[in-house]
């Protein structure tokens, strides 16, 4: 062997020192072009120097990868940390569209959550579903691998059933990374890269997201679990503002109710101590008037407390509508002559109009409190003279009835609280007639029962 082409052993120790320093993670050593002409020491060196180039670069990603992961998991909820994801990992791994999709239902069933796109289109949208029992992902689950589809045309010309595949292919897309979400072992999503160009994505994008699958799995499902908590923690802050709600409402239906009943008891008692009351003898005539007046107060109270069960039962579901065809014209006929009597004394004409041949599909017995309660609503509050219009419209398998009077009418602050039980407004019955406060409330329950719509248009004045 020529001496001249023989290592020294300065040239050995130096090629020691130069692996020692890679070994110990020093990856910015410089590694020398030997003079030698030994090749297999040229080649070791020529090794050792690209090995160096490849430690530094990928101590690089790390780092890279360790920031944004800690970028990330600095988000509290699902949408925060993927937001993070899309603005953080272009440096990674490249796409104009990143989507989110999760397991539910125990796996059997995978679910768009969140996606984002500089695309000025989004045809695959939160809320798409699919089954995963012989689908093309359950097998990325399975190899815990994600999966390269470079052409995604092509992939759909393969598969036209796919439909997923047809969504983002009609958005622009045309080759995508598809990464499971797999945290401590248990499967729980993926995460979708896309491009609009064909072959973007190589093996090398691959080992670089699986550097940090796990981690990313885990922060996903924090946030997945901390936006579910929070999304509860909503609810449960609606309903107990429901409830507290309810059981104002409840306390001022108790107050309404006493209210209402006090007066009628009151003035029943007195009448009765006047009746009873041997010193203070009374006319035949006045006596009569007195048992007439007892008798309207015990009507009044009658009615007040009938509408509460009415509503009570309603609410509690323990009606039950029972719907047949009722012959329309009969229907309304019967209500407008029943309700001429207490129209009658302020001179107010009931008159219908409209289509009132055919049927309509309700219970009978519910409808005609609809209308009682509507018609009976007009005339306590129409001017004395005028007049209220009951029309009916066919359309198609609906009907559309109405009631028109020629009242003051509902201012529209007023308007959303015409419904509710016990509801005072602005408006008096124009002949003092007595109210419950709870006939709209209950037609209203009626209506929505039959999957009706129920609603009041008005012109003050």
């Amino acid at each position: 062997m020529d001496p001249y082409n023989s290592p020294t052993a300065d040239e050995i120790e130096r090629l020691v020192e130069i692996a020692e320093h890679l070994r110990d993670g020093d990856f910015t050593v410089d590694v020398p072009v030997l003079r030698n002409n030994d090749e297999r020491l040229a080649r070791l060196a020529a090794s050792l120097r690209e090995l160096a180039k490849t430690l530094a670069r990928r101590q690089r990603e790390l780092e890279m990868l360790h920031r944004i992961t800690s970028r990330i998991n600095a988000g509290l909820m699902l949408d925060e940390i993927l937001d993070g994801v899309y603005n953080d990992f272009r440096d990674v791994i490249p796409y104009e569209r990143i989507g989110c999709a999760l397991l539910e239902e125990g796996g059997k069933v995978v679910r768009a959550r969140w996606a984002r796109t500089s695309l000025p289109t989004v045809h695959l949208k939160r809320g798409y579903a699919a089954a995963m029992a012989g689908s093309s992902l359950e097998k990325i689950i399975q190899t815990g691998q994600p999966r390269i589809i470079n052409d995604l045309v092509q992939y759909l010309r393969q598969k036209p059933e796919s439909e997923s595949t047809r969504l983002i292919v009609n958005e622009g897309i045309r080759s995508s990374l598809t990464c499971p979400l797999i945290a401590n072992g248990v499967p729980i999503g993926f995460i979708f890269f896309s491009s609009t160009q064909t072959n973007t994505y190589t093996n090398e994008h691959i080992e670089r997201y699986m550097q940090i699958a796990e981690q990313l799995s885990v922060i996903v499902e924090k946030g997945n679990l901390v936006s579910q908590l929070a999304a509860q923690k909503e609810l449960l802050e609606q309903q107990n503002a429901e409830l507290r709600r309810l059981s104002a409402l409840k306390n001022n239906l108790f107050g309404m109710v006493a209210h209402d009943l006090r007066n009628p008891v009151a003035i029943i008692q007195m009448m009765t101590a006047i009746l009873r009351n041997p010193n203070l003898p009374r006319s035949p005539e006045e006596r009569q008037r007195l048992l007439d007046d007892i008798y309207r107060q015990t009507e009044h109270m009658l009615l007040l407390l009938n509408d509460l069960l009415d509503l009570s039962q309603i609410e509690n579901g323990t009606v039950t509508i029972s719907p047949e065809p009722v012959p329309v014209e009969p229907l309304l006929e019967e209500t407008v002559n029943r309700h001429q009597m207490l129209a009658a004394p302020k001179h107010t004409r009931i008159e219908l109009t409209g289509d009132r041949h055919g049927k309509v599909y309700a219970d009978p017995l519910r409808v005609r409190q609809v209308f009682d309660n509507l018609i009976s609503n007009a005339v306590k509050f129409s001017p004395p003279g005028s007049v209220i219009t009951i029309s009916a419209e066919r359309d198609g398998d609906w009907w559309k009835f109405s009631v028109t009077d020629q009242g003051p009418g509902i201012s529209p602050e007023e308007r959303s609280r015409m419904f509710e039980a016990f509801s005072r407004l602005s408006a008096r019955p124009t002949g003092g007639e007595k109210s419950t406060g709870l006939g709209l409330a209950i037609a209203r329950k009626v209506v929505l029962a039959h999957g009706g719509v129920i609603d009041v248009s008005s012109t003050p004045g």
